[in-house]
Parts: C-alpha cells; structure tokens; sequence
C-alpha cells in the first residue's frame, strides 16, 4: 500500500490530489494530509445553503466542493484528513466500507485511551460528540474513503462558518448538526496536531500486518494535479454550481439523508432537474437528472423512465417510491 504524508495545506490542490489518487492510480493508498481554513462541501449540495457566505469572505475561508457525498464539514490546521483508497468487491455495502476503515483509527485512539466508536451512517464520536465524519466516492472497481478528526479545531470557525438560516424558500438542505468536539479534549497526555498525525502514521502504516511503502508524489503527477485543480478545483462551477431557475422545489428527509428536488416543469414535462443533498452514493447523481428530461410529470411516466436503474447505488437508504413522490 502506497503511504502518502502531505505537507500542502492548499484545500483546492489536496481536493484535487483525492480525485488523482482515486482515479489515476491502480495501487491501494493511505493518505494523511491538512489543509487550511476550508468548508468542504459534498459532492450534491446547495454551496450556498450550507456555509455562512459573509464569514468565510470576511475570514478568507477557502470553499472547496469535493468528489464524495455527505455534508459539509470545516477544515483547518487543527484537523487531520485521511484517506484510504482501494479495490471495490462489488456489491458490499456501504457500512462494510466505513466500518473497515474506521477500525484503524478507533484502534489509535484506543493506544491513547480514547474510547471513540462509529455510530449512525458514518461518524466517529466520544460520549456522543462528533470528531470524525466520512464519506466515500467509487470509480470504476476502485473506492476512496476519507474523513475528518478534529484535533484541536477552532469552534467558533466551524459553527460560523457553516451557521445557516433556513428560509421557507431557500434552496438548500442543510447538514444534520450534532455536537462536536476535538480529541485533545480527551488525551491524557499533551500533544499538538502534528505530534498526533505521527502517531496515526506509525500505527497504520507501520502496522507489521500490511505492507506500506513511503511514496511521495512525483513531478509528474504533480503537474497532473495542478492541472486538475486549475480546471476543477479552483473554479467557481465547480465548487458552487449554475445557478438556473426553477418552477418547483420540494426537500425531504430520508433515513439515508436529506434531498432536494429542483424541477423545471412546462406543459406538463420535466423541462429539467437538479438534486441536492448529503445523501451517499455509488452512482453519479445527474444519471437521474438526465434521465428525467423531458420525461412526463407523472408518477407513472417517472416510474417507468426510472424502472432500469439501480436506485440505491445513487441514493442509498432512500426508498424509490419515496423519491418518487418528492418529484411529484
């Protein structure tokens, strides 16, 4: 397994880095990395409805949208990022994948008497309280897992920054909140973010049972990363979205997250469709918003045009029947 120890805190090119290791490369990875104050967005959120705009200009905090689903999370140099990169056995199921690569990382935390758990769809708590949330992204017969450990993060940063009104009109979905805290609150011993990501290295890629190997990235795969992260990463499409009107908006919340519709309706047929949320997927979402085009206004039309996808690869825990009815 190929161990990559990052030094950049550029959110746009560490972003970037994700979708290379992921869809460039053949070999498993483990990752380490920080980045400065950033809001990473999930792959198929409303930007704008999940981070507090006048707070992150006012604070230079970067807004990077990322290639997985879930929601929004704040990044800054007193969190630590890992990523693990590896084969897909087809069809295993979400809670395997955040299960096994969770594991090593409870088992850190563990050697420094924390007593952290996985609990719900995807996060890392002590007593309860939020430290780690993670997200997967699949391509091709190869899955990427990452999350977050807040180490020793600016609160006030992270709830500014992603604080959001919620209008009756607004567009957006926000994130499930739930209370967070930093694993500095819980050592027994004193140790800085830095200190701490040692001791994730030695853990996991040292681990006697695997074989890991030092492997900085090259030049050359550098100069494919920039160029990814100039076209991609760094533009406004990318990390906000077009922005287009919509006559019908209808949200939700399902067991597997929250969702949003926008629909563009004439005559009778779906002119155009968008979908928003932190829902997990397998599949990329606009399969569906390009399936829907043109497609009647009606439950049975939709059914039918929808009847050859597998929809729980693009919506896991959200029944199609109840996606469904939100579109109508």
């Amino acid at each position: 397994m190929r161990c990559l120890i990052d030094n950049t805190t550029d959110p746009y090119w560490n972003l970037a880095v994700e979708e290379y290791l992921l869809t460039r490369l053949h070999v498993p990875v483990f990752r380490l990395w920080r980045n400065s104050s950033a809001i990473i967005v999930g792959r198929n959120q409303h930007t704008r409805s999940e981070i507090n705009s006048e707070y992150a200009r006012e604070n230079n905090i970067a807004v990077v949208r990322r290639l997985s689903g879930g929601g929004a999370v704040f990044h800054d140099l007193g969190n630590i990022n890992y990523t693990f990169v590896d084969r897909y056995p087809p069809g295993t199921d979400t809670s395997e994948i955040f299960a096994r690569f969770t594991r090593p990382i409870l088992d850190v935390l563990q050697t420094q008497g924390v007593n952290a758990s996985l609990e719900g769809r995807n996060d890392l708590v002590i007593d309860g309280r939020k430290f780690s949330g993670n997200a997967i992204a699949l391509h091709k017969n190869r899955i990427l897992m990452h999350g977050t450990l807040l180490f020793s993060a600016s609160m006030k940063d992270l709830s500014l920054a992603l604080k959001t009104k919620v209008r009756e009109k607004s567009r957006g979905v926000p994130s499930n909140p739930r209370a967070v805290c930093n694993i500095s609150e819980y050592l027994k011993q004193e140790m800085n973010a830095t200190q701490f990501l040692d001791i994730l290295k030695k853990h996991i890629a040292g681990n006697p049972d695997k074989t890991y190997k030092d492997e900085p990235l090259n030049e050359k795969e550098k100069m494919v990363i920039d160029e990814l992260c100039d076209i991609k990463y760094r533009t406004y499409l990318w990390n906000y979205g077009k922005d287009s009107e919509y006559s019908t908006v209808r949200k939700n919340r399902f067991p597997g997250g929250n969702m949003e519709v926008l629909l563009d309706v004439h005559n009778g047929l779906i002119k155009e469709a968008k979908i928003y949320g932190d829902y997990f997927f397998l599949a990329p979402t606009r399969d569906i918003e390009e399936a829907l085009k043109g497609c009647p206004h009606t439950r049975e039309a939709i059914r039918e045009k929808l009847k050859n996808f597998r929809m729980e690869d693009y919506f896991r825990n959200i029944p199609p029947e109840d996606f469904i009815e939100l579109l109508l």
